[in-house]
């Protein structure tokens, strides 16, 4: 960068702030990024206003890096404008590079989620009525809130995208490799997914894989695991044949099912169906009737193959969403 500071931008959107922490968990690492670059914006940490970057000249941040999909109108507002300020923008996480978790409301319409939330919560006292308004008038004075849209979008749905850093959250040493390599100015190709590997999370796991079929699924809880055996052939579901290497298999080798933070490999085109296909290989029957037995002791198989990338899948949404 020739002996100039740095200047970046993070931002929160539609996320439950685990990428920010991610950063901060750093460590000392963080005051190297301090010395390196400027702040402009960070809201989880630094006292930084909309204005202050509504003021900015176009591409006077150096890099955005953007968690959170793109769920309501100042989702979208900030990553236009950050966009435009941003010589680079990153999409920073499993929801700002596929949606995540909450791109999982798109399997419910915006009236049911507001049904479910204001108008029939246990939590709620019963008859309430009262439903969040994008703009309401109280003593004469108007109000506004962010207009909560139909469907959850993740970020490239909205504006252009440079990079993708994946995971829920991207460990703490992606972070900081790809920082380090901003800093130094040799980027990757534009549109790379930064700081993961190009093939399957079954192949950097160190479970012993022997080709074993299954005649049911069970929970991790229901069994006591084979510490050293494949999860998926011991019938606990995971979706590491599905799943993009470059995060260690962290959570296999603790005995946790992957749950696809990274999303797909590369030439993937939806990961739940290559999940899907996963699934169906390990089944030890040919008979329809005892097959349907068998895939009725998954869990909420849509929910699990989709948990971190339906907007960027094929089925993207509900028909009636």
């Amino acid at each position: 960068m020739g002996g100039r500071k740095l200047q970046i931008a993070l931002y929160w959107g539609a996320g439950c702030g685990g990428c920010d922490v991610a950063v901060l968990d750093t460590n000392e690492f963080i005051l190297d990024v301090a010395a390196l670059a400027d702040i402009r914006l960070w809201p989880i940490a630094v006292d930084g206003k909309y204005r202050d970057v509504e003021e900015m000249a176009d591409g006077e941040l150096d890099l955005t890096l953007f968690n959170g999909a793109v769920r309501n109108s100042e989702n979208e507002h900030i990553a236009r404008l950050l966009r435009r300020k941003s010589r680079l923008l990153v999409a920073f996480g499993s929801c700002a590079h596929m949606g995540g978790i909450p791109g999982l409301a798109n399997l419910a319409t915006k009236e049911e989620i507001y049904d479910r939330a204001y108008l029939h919560n246990p939590s709620i006292e019963p008859g309430n009525t009262t439903v969040p308004l994008a703009q309401t008038s109280v003593n004469g004075y108007s109000l506004e809130l962010p207009r909560f849209y139909q469907r959850v979008f993740k970020l490239d749905d909205v504006v252009d995208v440079d990079y993708y850093l994946p995971g829920c959250p991207p460990a703490a040493d992606q972070v900081r490799a790809v920082l380090e390599v901003i800093v130094s100015g040799v980027l990757p190709p534009k549109g790379s997914v930064v700081g993961a590997g190009d093939r399957g999370l079954c192949d950097e796991c160190t479970r012993t894989k022997a080709e074993k079929k299954i005649k049911e699924f069970r929970r991790p809880w229901q069994i006591m695991a084979d510490p050293e055996a494949c999860l998926l052939e011991q019938g606990i579901l995971c979706a590491g044949p599905a799943t993009r290497s470059g995060c260690g298999a962290r959570c296999p080798t603790s005995s946790i099912p992957c749950r696809g933070c990274y999303g797909p490999m590369p030439g993937v085109v939806d990961q739940g169906a290559k999940l899907l296909s996963a699934v169906t290989s390990v089944i030890d029957s040919k008979d329809p009737d005892e097959i349907d037995a068998i895939l009725a002791g998954l869990p909420d198989f849509t929910g699990y193959a989709y948990r971190f990338s339906l907007p960027a899948s094929l089925l993207q949404r509900s028909v009636r969403s």
